[in-house]
This record gives structure tokens, sequence and C-alpha cells, in this order.
């Protein structure tokens, strides 16, 4: 009875910090700086090929988009997160501190390649479907990935950190 008390209370602590990664797209910020990233990676490894792995980072990006207004990116950004899931998924087993550093770079790296590609801009003008266009789009979107990788790493640590110490404690994992 204990153990299932345990995993129940390991359940509301993984869905609170999804709840709390939500918040900080609320939150003033520094742009792209937020936990939407450390979330979506957060909730595949935790809740692994389960359906909530998926159905808790979209919930929460609907909810907050249609807080802060629907935008034109969003099939990219939310095809990036449902890749960041899956990257979780993968290592389910095995989220070592190296492999979660690794994970949330990459992760970073593919919302920065898809998002910025001018295909997506609602403004065609704002640059050329050229290479030249793709490459200005990429070099003035640097400051923001900055943001997004320092964000990720951040927030990665903070997730994993509080989950996997309160886990610990109750020698309690989710499976």
């Amino acid at each position: 009875m204990k153990d299932q008390h345990n995993s129940r209370n390991i359940l509301f602590l993984a869905m609170g910090l999804i709840l709390f990664a939500a918040l900080t797209r609320l939150l003033p910020h520094p742009y792209n700086f937020t936990a939407l990233g450390a979330m979506a990676l957060f909730s595949g490894v935790t809740f692994g090929k389960h359906k909530w792995a998926y159905l808790l980072p979209f919930i929460v990006l609907i909810l907050t988009d249609l807080i802060l207004g629907l935008h034109v990116s969003m099939i990219p950004v939310y095809a990036c997160i449902a890749l960041t899931v899956f990257l979780g998924t993968r290592v389910q087993n095995k989220p070592g501190i190296l492999n979660i550093a690794i994970l949330s770079l990459t992760s970073s790296s593919i919302f920065f390649l898809i998002t910025n590609l001018p295909i997506w801009y609602a403004d065609l003008s704002l640059y050329p479907m050229t290479i030249a266009g793709t490459l200005e789009s990429y070099s003035m979107a640097i400051p923001f990935f900055k943001n997004q990788i320092l964000g990720d790493l951040f927030y990665n640590t903070l997730l994993f950190g509080i989950y996997h110490s309160f886990a610990k404690s109750r020698k309690v994992v989710l499976s």
C-alpha cells in the first residue's frame, strides 16, 4: 500500500513539475528562455511510451497558446515538442546526466533548425525563399538560440533534479 501511495505522489510531482514548466511561458522571461523544451524531454523520460508523455505537453501548449495568442509557427513548434518527447522516451531506462544534457542540446538545436526555416513565416517578405534568406533567418535567430540552450539546460537540471531527488528519497520511479 505504501508503494502505491509513493507512486501516486511521484505521479503528482511529475505532473506538478510539468504544470510549473507551463507557467514559465506565462511569466516574464528573456526570449526563448522557458521550460518548454525541458518539459517535453522530462515528459518523455518520465512517462515513456504512455499516452500522457505526449498529451501533457500538448495540453500545456494549447492552453498557454490560447492565453498568449495563437501564432503562425504553431505547427513547427508542436512538431519539435513531439520530437523532443519522442527523444525522451528513447532514454527512459537510462536518463543519466550525460544523456539528458545531450538530448537537451539536441532538442534545442532541432527546435532552432526547424522553427527558423523561412517557409513557416506568414510574412514571406521577411526572408526570401532562398539559401541566402534561410541563412539570414538563422543568423538573426542566434541570440534566441543561445537563450533556448541556456533555458533548456537550466530547466532540465531543475525538473530532473527535483524529480529524482524526491523519487530517490522514496525509492520509487514511474513505470
